[in-house]
């Protein structure tokens, strides 16, 4: 079947840019082919720096006839009920017919529409997605009104090999392309796509990036192997440079030893981020080599050779900075650099960068308590962990933060425990990220991540929809990757209980601390009791004493509103936390039901506990018992709930053993005694696969018991006793999960 070819050829593309753009040239064309009633066999989408390429294979050579009925209005309907139906449908009364129904005579409107050739579509369509292009920028440029990402040059446009005639923005579609801009001159006459392939190539332009970002790799694995080195793999900057070169030419360089007393991370991140350049290293040592890879676009009459010295006259120069940076940063002890991080605002709302430090060396220090960490050493690695941020070094290249402060801390001698914390409490930054091991740096990348969660939130600053500037979501789940893999035991009600309280005693109880204030001077104003009272309790409402486990800290932390805010606070982070938890363990199968399930339950923010009891509960459901006493469970409280509500009272309390008439509700009584039991004492051994084997216990009782009570008996006293059995059916399974929140 034909095929339709569209290129769109401007000026240079961002390379940021060029991968969505061909996703999103693919997504429009295919969906409006799609409206107009096309099917097609596939499309495929191109970018290179100057165009954008799109083949669609298998369209028809015009759209499919249609025919449409559409039902009107009764025969006698009013004049301008009927009017209204033919104009909606383009016909007269005559060419209307009449169909017979129960309820009258209807109209009936038979509407069929000629499929139109395929390129008239084609030239409908195309200046439609070009004129609405979703470029992330874009501009206009001489005196015209179209806009696109750079100015566009031409757009190449066939069907079947065949002109397909538009024009849009003043630019008039053809069969003519243009090749590299250095390496080929003049227009390229195409037609098909193979042809457009070939000719593209002769004219020295790749058109799969995949192609481009392959020939990269290989010829700059070539060059390091023949100088006994190894490319250092980074696919991000193999993707970022596919989308500056249309022919890439691979050249090797070389820089002075001298730069390789600069640490690594600064030397790659300025070949990286300013000049897009490989590192290498050399297989033996693992060390940074004095070479590196830079992709150009064009050939040279010799051979590279001043393309690869300019880029070491530029690069040579950018490590000059680097090197320049480093020796005026280790003049400064790090320790010494902490009181400049007062200069530096974290959030308008939540202080600066040396009140956050603060409240995470606070954090850190209690989380290290309950995690077995060195409490001196966190507290050390949590006062130095954002020093690092008023450095020059950093302050040129950002990416290396926390890195920076590992080496100015070894630099001045401190612990490596110390120093490994302060590069590592960043991590994980995402998905694919390591999470740090040892465990002071674990305590001081949780007390950071929690600091961050509890203060925004705290700030009534939240994620919405897809809107998350501060970047929450990952702050969440690194907090949860963190605690399950390495298993720490931290209750997070605590954990963000305390976080919000350095937040408050750090920065807002400033405020509090000011009412507090106030009311001690009203009352020596001398003011009538009453009144005095009243003022009082505005200020400050109902305060109470200090709470014992806040020792220390400003009578506010123990203020009624404020504990009940705190609460509703925790309670929303939690809740948070739990979404953010489905979706660390969606890859591992792990059901969202079930988390929610866990979660429902009083008392549950201990992760490493609701995963393992998670992860019990779906290996039982996944037994014939537990599929069964699901069924079971969901039939007794939807009786229950139905009871309740035509009764308009609950139906709990003690069981009248006298009135368990049947041996099965007695023996389901005496099962639900014995496993309530078991199942608390295996929970609280935290032998979760125990649990669920008791509650297994009473599938066969539960199903003896529907078999054969009547639950809605009609002695009044009995159908009461029969209710509140079930209801205990209910209160036992939800000893170990909220079964009402599992699916199925």
């Amino acid at each position: 079947m034909p095929q339709l070819l569209l290129e769109l050829f401007s000026e240079e593309i961002p390379a940021r840019m060029q991968a969505q753009a061909a996703r999103d040239l693919e997504r429009l064309t295919i969906g409006a082919l799609t409206d107009r009633g096309y099917t097609t066999e596939g499309a495929r989408a191109f970018a290179t720096p100057r165009r954008l390429a799109l083949i669609v294979e298998g369209l028809p050579a015009a759209q499919s006839d249609t025919r449409e009925e559409r039902k009107g209005p009764r025969v006698d309907a009013p004049a301008k009920a009927i009017d209204g139906f033919l104009r909606s449908t383009g016909l007269t009364r005559e060419q209307l017919t009449v169909q017979k129904d129960p309820k009258g005579d209807f109209y009936l409107a038979v509407i069929e529409r000629k499929g139109r050739p395929t390129p008239d579509v084609i030239a409908e369509i195309v200046p439609e997605i070009v004129k609405t292009f979703p470029w992330p920028k874009s501009q206009r440029w001489g005196s015209g009104d179209l806009t696109w990402v750079r100015p566009l040059h031409s757009i190449l446009c066939t069907f079947d090999g065949e002109l397909v005639k538009f024009e849009v923005g003043g630019i008039r579609s053809g069969t003519t392309t243009r090749g590299h801009r250095f390496l080929s001159h003049g227009e390229i006459e195409v037609r098909r796509y193979d042809d457009y392939v070939a000719k593209l190539q002769h004219a020295h332009v790749v058109l799969n990036p995949a192609d481009r970002k392959a020939a990269i790799l290989h010829e700059a694995k070539q060059l390091a192997h023949a100088q006994n080195l190894e490319l250092i793999a980074d696919d991000a900057l193999a993707d970022e440079v596919v989308g500056l070169v249309e022919w890439p030419v691979v050249l090797i360089g070389q820089f002075e030893k001298a730069f390789l007393e600069v640490p690594q991370e600064i030397l790659i991140s300025t070949m990286r981020a300013n000049q897009k350049y490989f590192a290498l290293k050399d297989p033996a040592t693992g060390k940074l080599a004095n070479k590196f890879i830079v992709v150009a676009n064009t050939v040279t009459k010799d051979d590279g050779k001043a393309v690869v010295a300019g880029n070491e006259r530029v690069l040579r120069a950018r490590l000059s900075d680097a090197k320049f940076f480093w020796d005026q940063d280790l003049k400064v002890k790090l320790a010494d650099r902490v009181p400049q991080l007062a200069g530096i605002v974290f959030h308008a709302k939540l202080g600066t960068q040396l009140e956050r430090v603060e409240r995470i060396e606070a954090l850190a220090g209690e989380i290290a308590k309950l995690i077995g960490a060195d409490e001196k050493k966190a507290r050390r690695a949590a006062h130095l962990c954002k020093a690092d941020l008023v450095s020059g070094t950093v302050g040129e290249f950002p990416e290396v933060q926390g890195v920076m402060g590992r080496y100015f801390a070894l630099h001045d001698k401190e612990a490596p425990e110390v120093a490994d914390a302060i590069r590592d409490h960043y991590k994980p930054l995402g998905p694919t990220d390591q999470v740090p091991t040892a465990p002071v740096s674990i305590a001081i990348a949780l007390a950071d991540k929690a600091d961050t969660l509890a203060g925004f939130f705290y700030i009534d600053e939240k994620p919405t929809g897809s809107r998350d500037p501060f970047a929450l979501r990952r702050a969440a789940l690194g907090l949860i990757r963190t605690i399950l893999d390495a298993g720490v035991r931290i209750p997070l009600s605590r954990l963000f209980g305390r976080a919000i309280d350095w937040t408050m005693q750090g920065f807002q109880g400033r405020f509090f601390s000011d009412a507090l204030d106030w009311a001690e001077r009203v009352k020596k104003l001398g003011l009538p009791p009453n009144l005095a009272k009243k003022i009082e309790e505005m200020l400050t409402g109902n305060l109470v004493a200090d709470n014992p486990d806040r020792p220390g800290a400003p009578k506010f932390l123990g203020h009624q509103r404020y504990d009940a805010h705190v609460g509703r606070e925790i309670a929303e982070l939690l809740s948070f936390l739990g979404d953010r938890l489905k979706v660390a363990l969606r890859d591992k199968g792990v059901r969202h039901d079930l988390i929610d399930a866990v979660f429902a339950l009083e008392g549950q923010d201990d992760l490493v506990l609701i995963v393992r009891r998670v992860e019990a509960l779906q290996t039982f459901l996944k037994t014939d018992d537990g599929t069964n006493l699901l069924a079971g469970y969901k039939r007794a409280v939807n009786i229950v709930k139905i009871e309740e509500k035509k009764d308009k009272r609950t139906h709990r309390g003690v069981i009248d053993t006298m009135l368990l008439k049947q041996s099965e509700e007695q023996a389901l009584h005496e099962v639900i005694v014995r496993v309530k039991a078991d199942a608390a004492a295996a929970l609280k051994r935290e032998d979760f696969e125990g649990a669920m084997a008791a509650l297994a216990r009473l599938r066969a009782p539960v199903d003896a018991f529907f078999e054969k009570v009547t639950v809605n008996a009609d002695d009044a006293n009995l159908r009461e006793n029969r209710l509140k059995l079930l209801n205990e059916i209910r209160e036992a399974m939800h000893t170990v999960a909220d079964f009402s929140k599992i699916e199925g």
